[in-house]
């Protein structure tokens, strides 16, 4: 059974950092691009970030670049989203996906097959 596990979300002040993490398991998805999105309340889910399989491209929402960071370790099939700077508009549910079957997406929003169960970012002011 393929999953994909959040994990490192939390409350934070504004400005501060959290790094979050996405443990896949069941497959490899070291030849999938793999991607973050976000859900706020009452919004529907935006396009945070992605990589490439290799990881040696990436893929920023004009929201979050310059402060968020996209990474991953496929020895360990995960992914993680470094955040910084971090804003109140920043709060909202983050999921990890993975590709259907691309190993690298840019900013395209479509084909992600895989999802997490999300993991809360709460950022006060």
């Amino acid at each position: 059974q393929v999953q994909l596990v959040e994990s490192g979300g939390g409350l934070v002040q504004a400005g501060g950092s959290l790094t979050l993490s996405c443990a896949a398991s069941g497959r490899s998805f070291s030849t999938n691009a793999m991607g973050w999105f976000r859900q706020a309340p009452g919004k529907e889910r935006e396009f945070v970030a992605s990589i490439s399989a290799s990881g040696g491209s990436t893929a920023y929402a004009d929201s979050v670049k310059g402060r968020f960071t996209i990474s991953r370790d496929n020895a360990k099939n995960t992914v993680y989203l470094q955040m910084s700077s971090l804003i109140t508009e920043d709060t909202a549910v983050y999921y990890c996906s993975a590709h259907r079957w691309r190993a690298n997406v840019g900013a395209a929003t479509t084909g992600y097959d895989y999802w997490g169960q999300g993991t809360q970012v709460t950022v006060s002011s």
